[in-house]
């Protein structure tokens, strides 16, 4: 069995560079032996800096090198279907960020060459990584609040993205965009969704008005096994990035996520003051590191994958049923 993996990173935006730091001084057993990007100016400073071996314009250059054991991708959404099915293909085993895709037929044919070639495969759904997150799972599981009945998720980012990344046809909309995460979380949490009932409206930012998409949308969920739940979704928290859940039990409550970056208050006259989590990196940067320390650990150890094509297809399922649930304003089954 091998003592440390060479892995290949595609896509060097800024979560790949993050990634890339992480590979590189944060994952024990992991090598990052390559860097690719189309920018093959970016992907040579990349390299540079974190020491890997190989710098190339084009990922396919790396599939046929045998020291590369795993591909992980971080290229737009759009452009990870080309990847993981050639990845797979070479017989690399693959870490792909979220979403699997923007088109369910995509997603599932990323999840046929999956299947096809017997690689490991393995999303990141980094919420499930979260400190606080992975704490209320195994809350639930010894019973600290009984038969989970109500859920209730809620993601507001401080400002919204550009104008042009909003559009459906690069961010997949604000129900795959933002909402995957959560319901990622209502399945890994309460089960199958059956159904969504959902609403949205362009209310903050008039400039996204004739785009196809909401500022701020809410998603009501059934459950196959008859319980229920809500996704509230935001592009104008304000404030700061907020990401919370709830989830409501027989005999309890699991509360989730905060608005307090440093814990340090300031107690005035009339006044009690905080700061706020700036981002989702500040809040999620432990999670992307321990779901990439999951992943290698994962291989070196022979593990199965704790998400799969199959989870991502699931959440992409009940996003697309609350995207068509709000423009139609119906209730949508999954």
């Amino acid at each position: 069995m091998k003592s440390k993996l060479n892995l290949a990173l595609v896509g060097t935006g800024r979560m790949g560079i993050a990634y890339a730091r992480y590979l590189a001084n944060r994952v024990p057993g992991a090598a990052l032996y390559a860097v690719a990007d189309v920018r093959a100016d970016v992907a040579e400073s990349v390299r540079a800096e974190f020491g890997a071996a190989r710098a190339v314009a084009d990922y396919r250059d790396l599939l046929g090198d045998p020291n590369v054991d795993a591909v992980v991708v971080m290229t737009p959404t759009k452009l990870h279907k080309d990847v993981v099915i050639d990845a797979a293909r070479a017989k690399k085993a693959i870490f792909c960020e979220k979403p699997l895709s923007l088109d369910l037929a995509e997603a599932e044919a990323m999840n046929d060459a999956v299947a096809k070639s017997g690689v490991f495969f393995q999303l990141g759904f980094m919420r499930r990584f979260d400190a606080g997150y992975s704490a209320a799972k195994k809350k639930i599981a010894e019973g600290a609040i009984g038969k989970p009945c109500v859920f209730k998720s809620s993601s507001k980012d401080k400002a919204r993205p550009s104008v042009d990344y909003l559009r459906p046809e690069n961010s997949g909309g604000l129900f795959i965009d933002m909402g995957i995460h959560d319901f990622d979380l209502a399945r890994w949490f309460m089960g199958d969704v059956t159904s969504v009932h959902s609403v949205g409206g362009v209310l903050a930012y008039p400039e996204m008005d004739g785009i196809g998409d909401w500022d701020n949308a809410i998603a009501t969920l059934r459950f196959a096994n008859g319980c229920i739940g809500s996704v509230s979704l935001s592009r104008n928290g304000v404030y700061g990035y907020g990401i919370h859940t709830e989830i409501l039990g027989t005999e309890g409550t699991l509360q989730i996520g905060y608005d307090r970056e440093t814990p340090v208050l300031v107690m005035k006259d009339n006044v009690i003051a905080h700061d706020t989590v700036p981002g989702f990196y500040e809040r999620f940067e432990n999670a992307y590191i321990v779901q990439l320390q999951d992943f290698v650990q994962n291989l070196l150890l022979r593990r199965p994958p704790p998400i799969t094509c199959a989870d991502g297809i699931a959440a992409q399922k009940i996003a697309l049923a609350a995207t068509r649930s709000a423009r139609e304003g119906a209730v949508v089954s999954v």
